[in-house]
């Protein structure tokens, strides 16, 4: 005898699994949805971030006067652009010692340096947040869902002891809805672990240009505090 088809449905195996598996069921579609959110979110941050760096590095390199360039920026920040804000913060430690009489060029450059670097820390954690989640939920989920397997198989093969007569269609139910746990757990996983893996690669790539741009422009500013006090 063929097992009945609606009891072998999808949410009939989810209603009919016990306490314990459809307990890790719902944690795993909870993942799920976090993870996908997070997923959007990052990808427009992503992007808006990458569109923001292309535009303030255009309007560096047009030759701009750097000191109207940080009005700008100053009267008009873009929050989503990275490269602005470290250019806010090298520009303005650059001005407020220039200002003061007597200091040594090296050490003018140091405290850019230092600044511009703790600026490009700050966008390394913003680029980096909700990471963590992501690579939790792609390495923690398919456990996850193999813990419900086991427990529903277990608690098959339990019922079994209670039957004289064990055949396909009373062990598949218990294996079937079983199995619906690591299949959740895949289907939280694979996806948190390719954005994780998408979302990496394009934050080191932002962080490369923010740290090429503030060689670039410490360059510049070096020679612009030694070709003065000349």
């Amino acid at each position: 005898m063929e097992p009945n088809v609606d009891h072998m449905s999808m949410w009939s195996l989810i209603s009919a699994a016990s306490i314990v598996v459809q307990l890790v069921m719902l944690i795993l579609v909870a993942a799920s949805v976090a993870s996908w959110v997070l997923i959007f979110q990052r990808t427009n941050m992503l992007r808006a971030a990458k569109r923001s760096l292309d535009a303030f590095e255009e309007r560096f390199w047009s030759g701009i006067d750097l000191s109207k360039l940080y009005r700008q920026a100053g009267s008009n920040p873009d929050p989503d652009s990275g490269l602005e804000q470290i250019f806010r913060a090298g520009f303005k430690e650059f001005s407020r010692l220039r200002q003061q009489p007597g200091v040594d060029p090296d050490a003018v450059m140091d405290a850019v340096n230092r600044s511009m670097r703790v600026a490009i820390s700050r966008e390394e954690e913003k680029l980096e947040n909700s990471l963590p989640f992501l690579a939790t939920v792609g390495s923690t989920s398919p456990y996850i869902g193999l813990f419900g397997t086991v427990w529903g198989i277990m608690n098959s093969f339990r019922g079994l002891a209670q039957v004289q007569q064990a055949t396909l269609a009373t062990v598949a139910p218990g294996i079937a809805e079983a199995l619906i746990a690591t299949a959740i757990g895949l289907f939280a996983a694979i996806p948190a672990v390719i954005a994780y893996n998408r979302f990496s690669a394009r934050g080191e790539m932002l962080i490369g240009r923010y740290y090429t741009f503030a060689d670039e422009f410490q360059a510049i500013l070096h020679r612009k505090v030694h070709t003065s006090d000349e």
